[in-house]
């Protein structure tokens, strides 16, 4: 299912707002109606949401939920310039124009059981989604967020142990705790129950307490900051580990034609340039970040 043709699942939609609400840190998670987006939504994909009729240039912005059900989404964003700026501004009620879902997304294989999933910043919606997905697929992911700012949510103590995590780190996300869904937090800030220091450290710890036939059902999926997907790359790479990871690039049309935010990834028959909007934003690790 997740290798099927993306173009054919596009859907522009009128989105009426159904929540908009503010977090710490300039941050905003926003639920909209948008059934066709919501049923066909698949974890890594994204939305080009027009923030403001103002504005003539959408922007990319990765689902952290659907609900097909109930015909909506979730997304996550941060106040970084004018267009989300003015998208702060509107409230429920009102609709928003909006692309998706777009992209080719996270492929997890079933015979790794102990999926292992990093988000950091804004890049933490796809492994909510990720989360969620696979837990009804009767995966068992571990889910470990960083941040720098404060997180969107409020921390809370988490009532499931993690063997191979620090015993100060105790703090996880509400909501994927209350999906019976273990994760803990990273921050190089001192926080209250998260570890301090990168969120691949705390990995490296989870990983070193597993034996060699764990960590063989041992798959990552990460999104985040350039910088932390290299981190994150070299991680699998020290373990033998297969990894994927989402980028985030900038982006004008998000559908292909541009070549705006293309990428070096290597491939069977060399270095190749790939879109990050159609043919990612999801690829391999060891495609996209050699030793």
């Amino acid at each position: 299912m997740n290798d099927r043709p993306h173009r054919d699942t596009i859907f522009l939609e009128e989105a009426r707002i159904l929540t908009h609400q503010a977090c710490a840190g300039e941050q905003y998670v926003l639920r909209l109606e948008s059934p066709e987006c919501a049923t066909h939504a698949i974890a890594g994909q994204f939305v080009h949401l027009r923030c403001d009729p103002l504005l003539p240039m959408r922007r990319p912005i990765s689902i952290m939920r659907a609900d097909a059900r109930g015909g909506w989404i979730e997304l996550l964003y941060k106040v970084v310039g004018r267009g989300t700026a003015l998208l702060a501004q509107r409230t429920p009620g009102e609709v928003l124009s909006l692309l998706g879902p777009i992209g080719r997304p996270f492929r997890p294989s079933p015979e790794k059981t102990r999926p292992l999933l990093l988000g950091g910043g804004v890049g933490m919606p796809p492994m909510v989604f990720l989360a969620e997905q696979m837990n009804r697929e009767d995966l068992h992911p571990l889910v470990l967020l960083g941040s720098e700012v404060p997180f969107p949510f409020d921390p809370r103590p988490s009532r499931m142990l993690v063997p191979g995590i620090p015993d100060g780190a105790i703090g996880t996300m509400p909501l994927l705790e209350d999906l019976g869904i273990p994760c803990r937090l990273a921050s190089q800030q001192q926080r209250p129950g998260c570890y301090q220091g990168f969120v691949t450290e705390l990995a490296r710890c989870w990983l070193e307490a597993l034996d060699a036939d764990q960590r063989s059902r041992v798959e990552i999926f990460a999104c985040g900051p350039h910088p932390m997907l290299a981190a994150v790359s070299a991680l699998a790479r020290d373990y033998g580990l297969p990894c994927q990871v989402s980028l985030e690039e900038f982006m004008a049309c998000a559908v292909g034609g541009c070549a705006g935010c293309v990428v070096e990834v290597q491939t069977a028959s060399g270095p190749a340039m790939k879109r990050v909007c159609v043919d990612g934003p999801v690829f391999d690790a060891a495609a996209v970040f050699r030793p």
